[in-house]
């Protein structure tokens, strides 16, 4: 199965278009998006996705997020989201304190972490787990990037939004 992945998406409507085009055209399973949406007029680019996220630190009005998610009959799980697909545990945490994220990643609890935060993206193994950051939608000033992970290969590929 695949699964999309994004985060740091900062309003950036373009990038957020291609970004839910792409997960549309791979067919994933389930999109997660790790925090920092910002502003809730982004939400509805998401419509139609097998969609699921976060808080980041980023986010302003919570309630109006929560509610431009459930008009899209999609699901905004607080500030952690912890979910079971094709034998694997995953752990969804914004990133905002390492030392969450670390100890997410140590406690031997999950096989995928993903988180954000950092605008950085990357890819470890931790023992067992595999900790994923799919850097940021919007690009700033570098790549805008998504992610896409595979659950049988357990395989990250990063696809580029700003071309």
């Amino acid at each position: 199965m695949l699964i999309g992945i994004c985060s740091d998406s900062h309003d950036h409507v373009e990038h957020i278009k291609k970004g839910v085009s792409l997960f549309k055209e791979k067919k994933v399973v389930k999109v997660i998006h790790a925090g920092d949406y910002c502003s809730p007029f982004t939400i509805p680019l998401f419509k139609g996705l097998p969609f699921h996220g976060i808080f980041g630190n980023n986010d302003g009005d919570k309630f109006l997020l929560i509610k431009k998610f459930a008009e899209i009959d999609a699901h905004l799980h607080g500030d952690f989201y912890s979910f079971d697909l094709d034998n694997l545990k995953f752990a969804v945490y914004h990133g905002t304190y390492p030392q969450i994220t670390e100890s997410l990643e140590l406690s031997r609890r999950f096989d995928v972490v993903i988180s954000g935060h950092t605008h950085e993206p990357g890819v470890q193994t931790i023992g067992d787990t595999v900790s994923i950051n799919p850097g940021s939608m919007n690009g700033f000033e570098g790549d805008a990037l998504v992610a896409l992970f595979d659950t049988v290969t357990r395989q990250v590929t990063f696809k580029e939004l700003n071309s």
